[in-house]
């Protein structure tokens, strides 16, 4: 509904604040403070009006919400309030809801919230509407709603004050709305697939060896330093280890980089481990539960994202040997040597480290020649064991991992692994990983977790785990170009 207030257009932001703040005070002198009211009683939403019209016709409703149009006609006026589902006119007559009330309700602004009482019907144009025989004032906006939010290119306010943004803008209520209910669905999946959700620590008390940088804090009590953590993972593998056979966690992530469409400091991901099972039913189970949620939260496998069409309900599978091959031609198993791979990448115009092994120049002609081409919904598995510390050699090919990524319209949006339960190569994984990171950092304080070596060495069953990023799924979903467009409140520079 268009914003009518013309008088408020063509006044100044001062004169209108200090306009509101003068009707706050009139409303307390006359004993009618609108922050006093505590509770109003609803039995009914506008959705609920709207979509069951033939139930609600002629009935008496009670609802609230906040007045986003006025049209003022003398005895008689009309007015639209927006609740938490959506919109709904009000026919407001002096002769129903009396003098008293029907005087003030011409007072009251655009943004006041309101609690109201009638009959359901229809106007003569065919418009669903409540006529109004009880109103009341529940509480008043003192700073106006923009009238032209939804237009403004400067989408840092609309992150800064999202508040504003979710009260002006319905599609915006609407991408959160099924953020929320794309969680619901995966935890139902996993809930009926026998998973235990489950929670592990947000302060740990180790900087481990992985790529990502931690925040830090410091523990006043404990006299340590602590760290936001920067996975799930280890901790839901030793409650595998101690029986849990499959668990899952819902978990806010925290890592100190870069921000970008794709990246925010703090973000949600979904990390699940099971027993008994091994990258393959990961596979499986990322292809299920992506085709429901398609199908769950837009109504079909074929979906949109920034114009191009994907097919939720097919996916391809390839090695990463087999990606590389096909969309740079280069050969793995043709390279007889480490120096042969890193002639291959020098010839393809690729840097690589100086010491760079196979795997490693394998790894980074994917980056160059294939990520941007898996648009549709892609596995690239079997990853070298250089960049993988935590996934299973093959048993026939120990220069490779159990391990794969799942790429939709060229972004990364999971990774599994068939689980390392070998606590003899776990612990030399991470103290190489460790030992690099310190060579390349001198003020690294990064350390290896020994205490999740002492429980593999009581025995992790073989295990596949996935991890996946929430907040990139919600993006796909709702057809979002930005991260910042389904975080609530994304990270922010202070504006000071």
């Amino acid at each position: 509904m268009a914003q009518i207030d013309n008088q408020a257009a063509q006044q100044s932001l001062s004169e209108v604040l200090q306009i509101r703040r003068d009707k706050l005070a009139a409303l307390r002198e006359n004993g009618n403070d609108p922050f006093i009211k505590t509770k109003y009683d609803i039995d009914t939403t506008s959705f609920e009006i709207k979509s069951d019209f033939d139930n609600f016709e002629n009935k008496t409703v009670s609802l609230a919400g906040r007045i986003m149009s006025r049209r003022i006609m003398g005895k008689a006026s009309f007015a639209g309030i927006r609740d938490g589902e959506g919109d709904i006119q009000l026919y407001v007559s002096r002769d129903d809801a009396g003098d008293e009330d029907y005087a003030a309700f011409k007072k009251w602004d655009i943004g006041d919230i309101i609690g109201i009482k009638g009959f359901v019907f229809k106007t003569r144009t065919g418009e669903i509407t409540v006529h109004v025989k009880h109103i009341e004032l529940l509480a008043k906006s003192l700073l106006p709603l923009p009238e032209k939010f939804h237009g403004l290119k400067d989408t840092d306010m609309r992150y800064r004050q999202r508040y504003v943004d979710l009260i002006v803008n319905p599609e915006v209520r609407d991408t959160f709305i099924k953020r929320s209910q794309i969680l619901r669905e995966i935890r139902a999946y996993l809930d009926s697939k026998g998973f235990l959700e489950v929670d592990t620590p947000i302060l740990v008390p180790l900087e481990i060896g992985a790529a990502a940088r931690p925040f830090k804090t410091h523990h006043n009590t404990l006299d340590m330093d602590m760290y936001l953590r920067i996975e799930t993972e280890l901790y839901l593998k030793r409650l595998v280890v101690g029986g849990l056979n499959k668990v899952y966690e819902v978990g806010r992530i925290f890592r100190n980089e870069g921000m970008d469409t794709k990246h925010n400091p703090e973000f949600t991901t979904i990390e699940l481990y099971q027993a008994f099972t091994d990258y393959h039913g990961m596979m499986d189970l990322v292809e299920e539960l992506n085709t429901m949620l398609a199908e769950k939260i837009c109504g079909s496998k074929k979906i949109t994202y920034q114009g191009t069409e994907i097919d939720m309900g097919h996916w391809e599978r390839l090695t990463m040997v087999d990606a590389v091959k096909k969309y740079s031609g280069c050969d793995y198993y043709s390279w007889d040597s480490d120096e042969t791979a890193r002639a291959v990448a020098k010839e393809k115009g690729v840097d690589v480290p100086a010491d760079a092994t196979k795997g490693t120049v394998l790894a980074e002609l994917f980056d160059a020649f294939v990520e941007d081409k898996l648009v549709q919904p892609t596995f690239i598995y079997d990853y070298p064991v250089e960049n993988s510390p935590l996934a299973k050699r093959k048993a026939d090919d120990p220069n490779f991992t159990e391990r794969f990524e799942y790429f939709i319209n060229a972004t990364e949006f999971g990774n599994a692994f068939s689980e390392l339960n070998d606590p003899v190569d776990q612990k030399v994984r991470f103290e190489s990983q460790v030992a690099a990171k310190c060579a390349a950092e001198p003020e690294c304080n990064s350390e290896v977790d020994y205490d999740y070596i002492t429980a593999l060495e009581y025995g992790l069953p073989p295990t596949g785990g996935l991890g996946f990023g929430v907040d990139r799924l919600v993006m796909l979903l709702t057809d979002s170009p930005s991260i910042r467009d389904v975080l609530l409140f994304p990270t922010m520079k202070p504006l000071d």
